[in-house]
């Protein structure tokens, strides 16, 4: 989003500008057992029902509250709490994550909507792959700063390809790249649009609660991703992207 609040087109077609938003391993944490998992399936039955039912009150809290810096960024977050087009998230719960590839983990509530998901498209002969799941804030904010440092970027020009800490949907648990596994060359890559699995995913992932973060047009300025998507079927996860819901429609 450019200096008037115009949301610029920034297509493009390699992946050089996110060149690590693969590496989504954290620091070694505890496991969470099978009755989290239990958990987990009872609060997808009742995650939107409770959202719905609670209202305004989910949106109560943020770990990063409005008009709070990052260290190392000159500019300060707008009225609505974003940073450079990117709204705060909190850092997921270590004892909700659970491993789903190696090295990547997601929220449980997460992990077991695209469990199923991809499942399914394999049922149509897609082969969807998880590039990338959960990150910590410690985490981003190496993908954020040392590219930014690299390649002599502004934090305005790394923020269209990348959040910085404390701002990135990855750091909920909710959010995952997808790839195709018949085009791995279109990986984190806008080409990724015309693979089958993102025509699938057009189709079908809003049924097991996936939708699109980062549209080729969106109010956040944020650039294109294809791959990029986040789940809102659970009340905490409708909490935490309710902001980000709020300003696509236009409220």
């Amino acid at each position: 989003m450019n200096p008037l609040g115009r949301v610029v087109s920034t297509r493009r077609s390699t992946r050089d500008d996110i060149p690590v938003a693969r590496r989504s391993k954290p620091a070694p944490r505890r496991r969470g057992s099978g009755f989290g998992l239990f958990l987990a399936c009872l609060s997808l039955g009742l995650g939107i029902p409770a959202a719905v039912w609670l209202g305004p009150d989910l949106l109560a809290s943020r770990s990063t509250e409005p008009g709070e810096t990052v260290a190392g960024i000159e500019t300060a977050p707008d009225r609505d709490g974003r940073l450079l087009g990117h709204f705060p998230y909190d850092e997921a719960i270590s004892s909700q994550l659970v491993p789903v590839e190696a090295g990547i983990e997601l929220h449980q509530d997460a992990a077991l909507a695209f469990d199923s998901m991809r499942r399914a498209a394999a049922s149509d002969g897609i082969d969807l792959r998880l590039l990338s799941g959960y990150r910590s804030h410690n985490l981003q904010e190496g993908i954020f700063f040392d590219v930014k440092s690299e390649r002599n970027q502004t934090a305005a020009e790394r923020a269209k390809v990348s959040a910085p800490p404390g701002y990135s949907e990855h750091s909920t648990g909710y959010a995952v790249d997808l790839g195709d596994g018949s085009r791995p060359d279109t990986n984190l890559s806008v080409s990724f649009e015309a693979t089958p699995a993102f025509r699938w995913l057009q189709d079908y992932a809003a049924s097991y609660h996936f939708t699109l973060s980062f549209p080729e047009i969106n109010p956040q300025g944020v650039s294109y991703e294809p791959w990029h998507w986040r789940f809102e079927g659970s009340a905490e996860a409708l909490r935490q992207f309710e902001p980000a819901r709020q300003l696509a429609l236009g409220r």
